[in-house]
């Protein structure tokens, strides 16, 4: 029976050989998983979904004459004036922060660093015209035109030249 208890005994028993084989193949699993994940990451699209450059900014006459109403979703003016709807850029040419719309001076201001932007056509200044502050830039004007449904359609992705007839749109 002691016979038979070590021959069980040495059945049971790993080799040193088998320990080490058995080692290295689960290893090399474990490597083949972690390089068959990577290599499904890698083949997936990493793609970056960002809100299209056009706004719809609604009706013309929503805006009043002469108002000035900030989009703060899309980071744009939009102006009625005498010669028409027009589109500015709410980010600050500095640094980038969202200026706001200061109705008492008559003029956007940068709360950041104090940039100042005219509006309206002022002595010497168009819309957009940096009055003071470190802004290297005026605001970018942006274009504006009208769909076929009558709503403004704003492209934040294209600036236009100011003051310029393609600038404005006229209802």
């Amino acid at each position: 029976m002691a016979d038979e208890n070590k021959a069980a005994i040495a059945n049971d028993d790993v080799s040193r050989r088998q320990f080490f084989l058995k080692l290295g193949l689960g290893s090399l699993g474990i490597a083949a998983a972690g390089t068959a994940a990577f290599a499904y990451q890698f083949l997936n699209p990493n793609v970056l979904y960002e809100p299209s450059p056009i706004v719809n900014a609604g009706t013309p006459d929503r805006y009043p004459l002469d108002s000035v109403t900030l989009d703060v979703n899309s980071g744009i003016y939009i102006i009625h004036s005498q010669e028409g709807y027009f589109s500015l850029s709410a980010v600050c040419t500095h640094l980038g922060c969202l200026t706001a719309w200061k109705p008492e001076l008559n003029m956007i201001a940068c709360p950041c660093h104090g940039s100042k932007f005219a509006v309206f056509e002022r002595a010497n200044l168009k819309p957009g015209d940096k009055i003071e502050g470190p802004a290297p830039r005026p605001l970018p004007w942006k274009r504006i035109w009208l769909n076929d449904d009558g709503d403004l359609l704003i492209d934040r992705s294209t600036e236009v030249p100011p003051l310029q007839r393609d600038s404005f749109v006229r209802v």
